[in-house]
């Protein structure tokens, strides 16, 4: 089992990539802390994983509330080793002067501020604890932007940046940090990134950009996510990984 001992706390874990990472972490030996803004998805998940993972209700905007998920896990856990930045959200796809100030700020606030409050809440603990790693989920639309979704992009190459800052900075305090930028992908987010319905037409304009011939999978995610905070990857800091078929080659 490649986290055995391990503790970590996962962010959007309520479902899609967050849910499945989560998985993937206790099944290779980690405790898990399931965080999400809806606190009965938290519930739902955490339960059906198993006594190695405990539900936490948290919006990742508020300073406050993340600084006590942190302090919870910490207690409930015994320690804490992984942080995984995978909460986002985005607004639909459309032309970038119909999205208004409110949806802007939503989506800068969940998918850049969360990653200052969590900064914030768990680098100290980190720093005593000599080392930890820190994964922000960033995104290929930071890095090969689709229109209709300029604000998105724009908060992910955020998320993808920050990441390569953070890490040069960290490690002198042995803390990794990297991002994994995914392509397109089937979970609840999906037709708000398409900006049209999902029908089997609408998917193969957008399948069609991506070489190997699909879109994400969560498991796609989980499977980099595990790689990037095992002890495999332990001279690996400030990557952005591309999981995303050939999308941004």
């Amino acid at each position: 089992m490649r986290l055995k001992g391990k503790r970590a706390l996962v962010t959007g874990a309520g479902s899609g990539f967050g849910r499945a990472i989560a998985e993937t972490y206790v099944r290779e030996g980690a405790k898990v802390a399931v965080v999400d803004i809806n606190g009965d998805a938290a519930e739902r998940v955490a339960s059906q994983i198993g006594d190695n993972a405990i539900p936490i209700t948290c919006d990742v905007t508020d300073g406050e509330a993340v600084k006590a998920s942190v302090e919870r896990t910490i207690k409930a856990l015994g320690g804490l080793e992984i942080v995984v930045n995978n909460a986002g959200v985005s607004h639909k796809n459309r032309p970038m002067l119909e999205v208004d100030e409110a949806e802007f700020d939503r989506v800068f606030d969940v998918n850049v501020k969360s990653i200052f409050h969590m900064a914030h809440a768990v680098i100290p603990h980190f720093r005593g604890a000599g080392g930890g790693v820190i994964l922000n989920v960033g995104s290929t639309a930071g890095l090969r932007p689709r229109p209709g979704l300029t604000w998105y992009n724009a908060s992910k190459g955020a998320a993808n940046l920050l990441s390569k800052s953070m890490a040069v900075e960290l490690a002198p305090d042995r803390i990794r940090v990297c991002a994994l930028a995914p392509v397109i992908g089937e979970t609840a987010l999906l037709e708000t990134f398409m900006g049209v319905p999902d029908t089997p037409e609408n998917r193969a304009k957008f399948v069609a950009t991506i070489p190997l011939g699909r879109m994400s999978q969560p498991q796609d995610i989980a499977n980099a996510a595990l790689w990037l905070a095992s002890d495999d990857a332990g001279f690996i800091t400030g990557v952005v990984l591309e999981v995303d078929g050939g999308r941004c080659v």
